[in-house]
């Protein structure tokens, strides 16, 4: 898979929330327009990295985020996006100290009215994975060297990671960056997405007790 060409941080400022006061950046990297060519990659993504507190004297918490419109500005209940974000950010504010990095990356990276179409072909029956493949997408189209390089940015090399996902560990370490610690992303299950957490475990690896256990 192609790398980034360049990181930039486009902007910095203060950031209260109401899980306590972070410091909020914008990055912005960048690929060189032929390694794009044949893949879901784009040449330019955009990334915001909230930080709370002293992130270099431990390894920090750390999450990644990726967009989800639906669930976390919506609420739906079809996905467990917004329970997650909400999750990370309550761990790093009980912690006094981490980082969430929150990409755009839409429906898996497929973007927003792809996601739309997917989710018909799930009211139709397919699971998440079917209804991306049928619209022509990757099971998931999401990369990660855009947080690993905004880590090394801030200095980051060891981190204990949020996620049920293992491809961000594997990500992650792949870019020189630690993960000394997986912590657990899972939220209480809710019956509307019971078969997206089961279909995220069964084909996609995702380590998620409670779906196992709803079988």
């Amino acid at each position: 898979m192609a790398g980034l060409a360049s990181v930039t941080k486009i902007a910095e400022a203060d950031f209260p929330t109401r899980w306590g006061q972070f410091r909020i950046f914008g990055f912005e990297g960048r690929r060189r327009p032929e390694d794009t060519e044949g893949t879901f990659l784009k040449p330019c993504e955009e990334l915001l990295a909230l930080v709370m507190g002293d992130i270099e004297s431990a390894p920090p918490l750390v999450r990644i985020h990726s967009q989800c419109l639906t669930g976390d500005v919506l609420g739906s209940l079809r996905c467990d996006c917004r329970l997650q974000l909400e999750l990370a950010l309550k761990a790093i504010s009980k912690a006094g100290a981490g980082i969430l990095l929150y990409e755009r990356q839409e429906g898996r990276g497929i973007g927003l009215m792809a996601k739309l179409k997917a989710y018909e072909l799930q009211d139709e029956g397919m699971d998440t994975v079917e209804a991306n493949e049928e619209l022509g997408f990757a099971a998931d189209c999401r990369a990660y060297e855009l947080p690993a390089a905004v880590l090394n940015h801030l200095g980051v090399s060891r981190v204990r990671l949020i996620t049920n996902n293992p491809e961000k560990v594997e990500a992650l370490e792949k870019a020189g960056v630690q993960v000394i610690e997986r912590v657990s992303a899972e939220v209480v299950p809710h019956e509307s997405f019971e078969r997206y957490l089961r279909t995220k475990q069964e084909k996609m690896g995702h380590i998620v007790e409670s779906a196992k256990h709803s079988k």
